[in-house]
């Protein structure tokens, strides 16, 4: 019996050797993770540095749909002017006041700050005159856009991004899309997070990741069953299902490669664990 526990022990230790030299050989060298991160580093560092995010995509630079023209712009927060800071806090007031509520006040001091600072990077949506206004939906070519910096008219939405690190995964950031009621539910939206999208994986960022208010019903259906986001495994409902009555605001993302997808996205194997432990963030 001494002999067989024994056989036992030294197969245990001989197993637990094993796997350690398996879990040794598949950790990466120091080297490799340094490399790595300098790599995503200047990748964030050439993004930021663009002036132009729209520039490979002009067939985008403007969009007519239902009766509507539009025509879009880049800009950077760092370069407002005042008109147009004046105009983003409007909308911002206009539809985030109610989504928000009570948290408004002081939200809003954050976001007047955050508009400015010069990595906010911007695309602005221009109402443009149309005189061939049909129900057909039009995307123009680049010779056609042409004239889209001459004849712009009024702005009635933007977006604003980031292009930031998450979790060691570089990703662009949407910390606002907001559009004018009366140019909502037309496509707009749309057409804007599908040009975000192209953005973000022509300057090699893993994902697109946003943040939504829960009470923002409306914007929760368009990206979760319109667009297809999910919620972030960095989302507080899902790092702690506690915390889903104590913050009013989900983390959205989409992922475009297997390692952003786990990262970001799944973890269901390590917040199980931490639930079967006890432990938790």
């Amino acid at each position: 019996m001494e002999f067989e526990s024994l056989q036992r022990r030294r197969s245990s230790s001989v197993s637990a050797n094993q796997n350690n030299a398996s879990i040794r050989e598949k950790r990466p060298k120091r080297s490799e993770v340094i490399a790595k991160k300098k790599t995503i580093e200047e990748l964030i560092k050439t993004a930021r540095a663009e002036k132009d995010h729209l520039a490979p995509f002009p067939d985008f630079r403007r969009f007519h749909v239902n009766g509507l023209s539009v025509c879009l712009k880049s800009g950077h927060g760092n370069k407002l002017s005042s008109p147009v800071k004046h105009y983003i806090q409007s909308l911002l007031k206009l539809n985030m006041e109610g989504p928000y509520g009570s948290e408004w006040p002081e939200e809003e001091k954050v976001k007047r700050k955050e508009m400015v600072l010069p990595e906010a990077h911007y695309v602005f949506v221009h109402e443009v005159a149309n005189s061939n206004a049909d129900e057909m939906t039009t995307v123009l070519t680049a010779a056609e856009t042409s004239t889209c910096l001459e004849d712009s008219g009024p702005l009635v939405g933007f977006v604003q991004y980031r292009f930031v690190l998450e979790e060691e995964i570089p990703v662009l950031y949407v910390y606002e899309l907001q559009l004018e009621p009366r140019v909502q539910g037309k496509g707009v939206g749309k057409f804007l997070m599908q040009l975000v999208e192209l953005m973000a994986q022509k300057s090699r960022m893993s994902a697109v990741m946003l943040t939504v208010q829960k009470a923002n019903v409306v914007a929760m259906d368009f990206y979760i069953n319109k667009l297809r986001y999910i919620i972030s495994a960095m989302s507080p409902s899902r790092v702690n299902p506690m915390m889903q009555l104590e913050k009013s605001y989900e983390i959205l993302c989409k992922a475009f490669n297997d390692e952003a997808k786990t990262i970001l996205e799944d973890r269901e194997d390590e917040l199980d664990q931490l639930d079967k432990d006890g432990s938790s963030y």
